[in-house]
């Protein structure tokens, strides 16, 4: 998994010189609405995508994570089915799905089923290495979504420059990523971590509360600023020092968030004396999401290492895996 996290800015790097060599069928048609569907590793690259291009993309983009697709999808639905083993079983019952409505289908993965079905009704698909865990390979299958939108015309650009914007920042800071991934790792273990972020990095704070999951095999929770000021912020009632809260900040936060953020510490701070602020590094969303990503996965190996457990050991979801099959 280290190996996998120093990898991170070359996977990126690989991903989009197969993105602009994978050949796309043309699309002449009008696409209404977008629809990404996919699950944990594999599923996470839409719900960041769909904040980052928010303001570019010229139709609705949701994100579904089920088994069953909404009664909007029709033929003029582009439905990007996202599996990195391919044989995701809810992101195969939702292409089925897709297919009996005749929506616009395309696909990124690395290989199984989704792959075959791709290949056999020629679908638009990009291929990505396989063999990793899928949390891992998020470098590999985030930079293919931009591509596709791109060729359906949903956003106006594929971002190649920010993306390399984000990688020449993540080099030249590595070393003091880690440095800083070693402090909070310090701050969090044996805590439960309270994530919070703005509401346009909501995807952010999911990817390393899923991190800290996975790799940390932790408990934690999120939630996003202003929505956790009307409802969650009222439950800072009681001092708990086994709580540790994270803050995900960014120069493009909102103003008036940035003035929510600085009032919530001094809530947070009368119930709990672990309170981590994390700045993102970049010139763009992107690039601070990416940033953040990094940053976020740095942590999450070094608790695991400091615990002493497998970061790779999901035992619980092969069991549930295996449990479903009997069915």
């Amino acid at each position: 998994m280290q190996e996998l996290i120093e990898d991170f800015t070359k996977h990126i790097t690989e991903s989009i010189n197969i993105s602009e060599n994978s050949p796309l069928s043309p699309y002449y048609g009008k696409i209404d609405n977008v629809l990404i569907c996919g699950l944990g590793g594999s599923g996470i690259g839409g719900s960041i995508i769909s904040q980052i291009v928010a303001q570019d993309a010229e139709c609705p983009i949701t994100i579904n994570k089920d088994y069953k697709i909404p009664a909007f999808v029709n033929e003029n639905t582009l439905v990007l089915c996202c599996s990195y083993s391919g044989n995701t079983e809810e992101s195969l019952e939702m292409l089925e799905q897709a297919q009996a409505k005749n929506a616009v289908i395309a696909c990124v993965t690395s290989g199984g089923k989704l792959k075959d079905i791709a290949q056999t009704n020629n679908y638009n698909h990009i291929v990505i290495p396989g063999g990793h865990p899928p949390r891992a390979a998020f470098g590999l299958a985030f930079p293919p979504l931009f591509f596709i939108l791109k060729h359906y015309n949903i956003i106006s650009e594929n971002y190649i420059t920010q993306f390399n914007n984000a990688v020449s920042t993540i080099d030249n800071e590595e070393e003091s990523i880690i440095k800083e991934a070693t402090i909070i790792k310090d701050k969090l273990i044996n805590k439960t971590p309270v994530i919070y972020a703005d509401a346009n990095y909501e995807g952010v704070a999911i990817r390393f509360r899923q991190q800290i999951n996975e790799n940390s095999k932790m408990l934690c929770w999120h939630h996003i600023i202003p929505e956790m000021n009307h409802n969650e912020l009222v439950g800072w009632t009681t001092k708990n020092e086994d709580l540790a809260v994270v803050i995900f900040r960014n120069e493009d936060d909102y103003f008036r968030t940035q003035k929510r953020m600085e009032v919530n510490k001094t809530i947070f701070e009368k119930y709990t004396s672990t309170i981590i602020e994390i700045y993102s590094k970049g010139n763009s969303q992107l690039e601070n999401a990416l940033y953040l990503i990094h940053l976020g996965d740095w942590i999450s190996l070094l608790i695991a290492n400091e615990k002493g457990i497998d970061v790779t050991e999901v035992n619980v979801i092969t069991h549930l895996k295996g449990e479903l099959a009997k069915i």
